[in-house]
């Protein structure tokens, strides 16, 4: 038990086990993260207040047009929540409610087994 003590307590003064050295954050990192300028506090503005732009809250379009069913056979409506790249756009970015969201997927993925959807981006 003496001996743990002793070994954990030489192991803190030599620096806790980690590695001394200068911290590896990869090249071109300057000093600390709080130390002004652009990417310190505030973002490089005078003050650090609130952010000057205003974000709109995202409304379900399927909501707000009262659509019901989500038919996969409607191609041009499920193209909108898919990305160029093949996938499903998640709903933070879309701001569809989480039962249209899963009405939408399913009806996606539908539509991908008949081939009336991509699975990926064409090369």
């Amino acid at each position: 038990m003496a001996d743990e003590t002793n070994q954990q307590s030489q192991s803190m003064q030599d620096g806790g086990g980690r590695s001394s050295g200068p911290r590896s954050g990869g090249p071109g990192r300057g000093g600390p993260r709080g130390a002004g300028g652009p990417g310190g506090p505030g973002g490089g503005r005078e003050g650090g207040g609130p952010r000057k732009y205003f974000r709109r809250k995202k409304v379900c379009k399927f909501c707000v047009e009262k659509i019901d069913a989500i038919n996969y056979k409607d191609v041009r409506l499920l193209s909108q929540f898919v990305a160029e790249s093949g996938k499903i756009v998640p709903r933070r970015l879309t701001g569809v409610c989480t039962p249209h969201q899963r009405r939408l997927s399913d009806a996606i993925k539908q539509a991908r087994n008949i081939a009336l959807l991509p699975f990926s981006a064409r090369m």
